[in-house]
C-alpha cells in the first residue's frame, strides 16, 4: 500500500520558558494582551507535521510518500529525509519562498505558546492526488487550509481512503471548511482541544461526525485516546514515557503509529495502542524527529503494556 502524508514541512524553533505561562496572564485585562516571555534555551530542528507523521512510519519498516511544498533551503533536509526511508518525490520546491517555520515555546507544564509563518506552504494547493499513482491510505495533517479541503474533495473523487486530521488549522479553518474536509473521511482525529473547536464551528458532536465519517479518534495528552464508531466506543490508555523532554511532535508520532495499524489491516484500537507507543517516544525527545527505536524495542514496549501484537 502506498502511503502518502500530506501536510506542513517546516523548521521548528523550540524554546522553554522555566515559568509557567498561566501565571501572567490576568483575566480583568484579556481584552488587551501583550506579553513576552525571556526563555532560557532554543534549539531549531526540522519539523513539520508531514515529515514528523512519515518519520515514525518510517521507523516502523514503512517508506512514505511526503507530499508538500517547500522553499529553497528544503536541500539539507530533502538529503535527511531520504536518508531516513522516506520518498519526497512528491514534494515541490519553492525557489523564491523559505520553508515554512514553527517558533514554539513551552513552559515547565508543557503548555505552548506558538507561532507559525507559512513560507512555502502557501503553494501547497499547486499539488493534487490526481497526478499521483496508486494512492493508497492517505492522511491530510495541517497544511495551507485551501490544500486540505482540495486534497479531501480529490480523495472522495478517486476512491482513496484519507484521514482527515485539522488539528491546530482548526482555529484557523470556519465550519463550513471542517466540515466538507471531514466528509467521507476513513478517520478524523483531533485532540480534545481541536475537537472542541471543531465542535463549536460546526455545531456537530461526535454522532454527527460520525455521520460524515467512518470513524473519530480524540486524543487526551497522558489521558490517551478514545475511539468511536457508528456501533462502539473504546479508550486507550497513553504509554507512560520514561523521562518528559519535549511535547512537540508527540501527537505527529501517534499518527505515524496509527497509519502503521491501519496499513497493516489492524483495528482502530490496535492501531491507537501502536501511536501511544509511538508518541511515548517522541515525548522523550526534543522534537519530531530525533528519537529512533528497533523494530523489536518497538515490539518490546507495545507488549509490556497492551500485550502480544499480532501485525
Amino acid at each position: 500500500m502506498k502511503i502518502i502524508v500530506t501536510g506542513s514541512i517546516a523548521f521548528d524553533y523550540l524554546m522553554s520558558f522555566p515559568g509557567k505561562f498561566t501565571e501572567h496572564f490576568l483575566p480583568e485585562h484579556m481584552q488587551r494582551v501583550s506579553l513576552s516571555f525571556l526563555v532560557d534555551t532554543m534549539d531549531k530542528r526540522r519539523g513539520g507535521c508531514a515529515p514528523n507523521i512519515a518519520y515514525t512510519l518510517a521507523l516502523l519498516g514503512e517508506r512514505p510518500f511526503l507530499m508538500g511544498t517547500a522553499g529553497q533551503d528544503f536541500g539539507d533536509y530533502r538529503t535527511w529525509l531520504e536518508a531516513a526511508n522516506i520518498d519526497t518525490s512528491l514534494v515541490k520546491q519553492v525557489a523564491d519562498k523559505f520553508t515554512a517555520s514553527f517558533f514554539c515555546s513551552t513552559d515547565v507544564d508543557n503548555n505552548q505558546i506558538a507561532s507559525f509563518y507559512t513560507g512555502a506552504m502557501a503553494h501547497a494547493s499547486e499539488l493534487s492526488f490526481r497526478t499521483v499513482k496508486d494512492a493508497g491510505l492517505v492522511i491530510i495533517s495541517p497544511n495551507d487550509p485551501a490544500a486540505m479541503i482540495q486534497y479531501a474533495e480529490e480523495c472522495r473523487t478517486l476512491g482513496i481512503p484519507f484521514i482527515f486530521d485539522p488539528g491546530q488549522q482548526c482555529a484557523r479553518m470556519g465550519g463550513d471548511e471542517l466540515r466538507d474536509g471531514l466528509i467521507g473521511a476513513c478517520l478524523v482525529i483531533a485532540n480534545d482541544y481541536e475537537f472542541e473547536l471543531l465542535r463549536q464551528k460546526t455545531g456537530m458532536s461526535e454522532a454527527d461526525v460520525l455521520e460524515k465519517a467512518e470513524a473519530l479518534i480524540v486524543t487526551k495528552g497522558e489521558n490517551g485516546s478514545t475511539i468511536y464508531t457508528r456501533d462502539r466506543r473504546a479508550d486507550v490508555k497513553a504509554v507512560a514515557p520514561h523521562r518528559i523532554v519535549d511535547p512537540t511532535g508527540v501527537g505527529d508520532a501517534f499518527r505515524g503509529g496509527l497509519m502503521k495499524g491501519m496499513a497493516t489491516g489492524a483495528n482502530y484500537e490496535t492501531s491507537a495502542q501502536l501511536g501511544s507507543v509511538a508518541a511515548a517516544y517522541a515525548l522523550e525527545h526534543l522534537g519530531g524527529s530525533s528519537h529512533s527505536y528497533t523494530a523489536d524495542e518497538f515490539r518490546s514496549r507495545y507488549e509490556e503494556h497492551f500485550g502480544a501484537l499480532s501485525i
